[in-house]
């Protein structure tokens, strides 16, 4: 079944590459599972939402809503904008806590399809009323529902209560199961299941179902992969491997091969957290080093950028102080405009040439396409590449030094054997290490959520300006934090004159939208 596309296509690439969809997030409570499940969720938002506000740089995340579904479907937090919102987005998260105290309900079967209708319509209104401020218009929404309920149920439900709604604004609908058990943490969210029934057909979307353990760092890592760059309207690289050097006649009798890839950030840049840049080297910033790869690809404006493989490198050919900057993860293209079988023999391809060089313990070497700036005749400057291959479907990527950046380093050889003194004081501290047998940076923390966190807490700026933000903050001293929906909720059952006294609380509710944390009240969509 092919999932509709919905998103812009006439963008260009470097806004593709920063421009994220907004995110509806519909929690499914339950008893007796949600007592075990909000404390882990809670932090795991806490700490995602730590990082999300922090980031500089182009947008990652747009804006963000939440639903919570027990006795009745309640919109907990309205769409708002994720950077400079954290005191906002943790006043939702204590709100969420206190529903485990305030006792929960086996959910209607009707409350799930309400609470997305819902959703989606405050996100046209939304949508509608930033038009005009936004700088690229808000046209696809992705929804997550989570629930601990039987997934294949929750989907079955979702499909039957929306099979008569619109849903050509839902880029994306996702049902994650929570379940019980908790596996070894990795740094990727469990395989996605397809509904295995047609019936999702009948839908305008596709229903796609995941699983996920009930623990903190599993969340966490969930969360994150809102953070990745998912648009899929143009590859990223293409990949020459036959070399440049050969005639242009053996090159074109050897059919020579272009691998289409995309690209994916390991991990992020501390330089892009406050706190963090000014103590550390900014040579691997993406926004402020342009030879970065990530940074090269977005700048190329009408195609993908290109890499040109120079020569191959036994694995232990080269020294990894000379390796500098974020490195990259290369896979196979996913891009919608490419058929069906370019994409096959293209994923073929790649799997064989990530199969060869392991077989042969060999590196690539490849140049990057050098980008002319605008208005200047100067020969451009081009970077350099050491690719590697790894047992999954994937290709690093590291930036690798040039002559022009060399310095003089003479560095005296080891002896043969050190004095026998030294020797069994080292070896005796040695011995005493904890020996691992792999990183696995997940069971590491440096204290930045908490130290982001803090620093979020801290005033900063001057306050609400706005009548709307002044309002907001007279009502939560009074009541609650809790963010009011800028649209109507939908009703569980009709009531008599339901239409007259939705019209009239629509117009008492026409503009209420609350501003961010930041100066700005709308800030543009880039």
């Amino acid at each position: 079944m092919h999932r509709r596309r919905t998103t812009g296509r006439g963008t260009s690439p470097a806004t593709k590459i920063s421009h994220q969809p907004p995110r509806l997030l519909i929690v499914h409570i339950a008893v007796p599972s949600w007592d075990d499940i909000c404390p882990n969720l809670c932090e795991a938002l806490q700490n995602f939402f730590s990082i999300a506000c922090s980031l500089m740089g182009p947008s990652r995340m747009s804006l963000f809503s939440l639903y919570t579904v027990q006795k009745q479907h309640e919109c907990v937090l309205p769409f708002v904008q994720v950077r400079g919102n954290f005191v906002r987005l943790q006043a939702c998260i204590s709100e969420l806590r206190t529903l485990q105290v305030e006792g929960c309900y086996r959910p209607s079967h009707t409350l799930l399809p309400l609470a997305v209708e819902d959703g989606l319509q405050q996100f046209k209104q939304y949508s509608s009323h930033m038009a005009t401020n936004a700088a690229q218009p808000l046209t696809s929404l992705e929804i997550t529902v989570l629930t601990s309920q039987p997934g294949k149920e929750v989907v079955k439900e979702l499909e039957e209560g929306l099979k008569d709604i619109n849903l050509l604004s839902v880029r994306r609908l996702q049902v994650v199961e929570v379940t019980k058990g908790i596996q070894e943490h990795t740094d990727s969210p469990s395989p996605i299941e397809e509904p295995s029934n047609d019936e999702s057909s009948i839908l305008e979307a596709d229903i796609v179902l995941e699983t996920l353990d009930n623990d903190v760092v599993s969340m966490e890592v969930f969360f994150k992969a809102w953070l990745h760059n998912t648009e899929t309207d143009q590859e990223n690289i293409h990949l020459f491997l036959t070399p440049q050097s050969l005639p242009p006649s053996s090159r074109a009798k050897d059919n020579p091969i272009c691998l289409k890839c995309d690209l994916q950030e390991r991990f992020l840049s501390p330089s892009l957290l406050p706190g963090t840049a000014d103590s550390m080297s900014r040579i691997d910033d993406p926004k402020g080093d342009i030879s970065t790869i990530y940074q090269m690809a977005s700048l190329s404006s009408d195609s993908p950028y290109k890499l040109q493989v120079i020569k191959a490198l036994k694995s232990s050919g080269i020294c990894e102080s000379l390796t500098y900057g974020l490195p990259f993860i290369l896979r196979p293209t996913s891009c919608w405009q490419l058929d069906w079988d370019e994409l096959e023999t293209n994923q073929q391809h790649f799997h064989a040439l990530c199969h060869c060089l392991l077989k042969r313990d060999w590196l690539l070497l490849a140049r990057g396409e050098p980008l002319i700036p605008r208005h200047n005749q100067s020969l451009p400057a081009c970077s350099f590449y050491v690719i590697t291959p790894s047992h999954s479907l994937t290709l690093l990527v590291k930036l690798v030094a040039t002559r022009e950046l060399m310095l003089p380093g003479f560095f005296p050889l080891l002896s043969e054997d050190p004095p026998e003194d030294s020797l069994k004081i080292i070896e005796s501290t040695l011995d005493s290490l904890e020996l691992g047998l792999t990183y696995n940076p997940l069971q590491v923390g440096s204290h930045l959520y908490a130290h982001l966190s803090s620093a979020h807490a801290k005033p900063q700026g001057r306050p609400y300006t706005s009548w709307a933000g002044r309002g907001l903050r007279k009502e939560d001293q009074l009541q609650t934090n809790r963010a009011r929906a800028p649209v109507v909720p939908l009703p569980v059952t009709p009531a008599p004159g339901r239409a007259l006294k939705k019209s009239a609380a629509s117009k008492a509710a026409s503009g209420t939208f609350l501003p961010s944390d930041s100066e700005d009240e709308y800030p543009s969509q880039t």
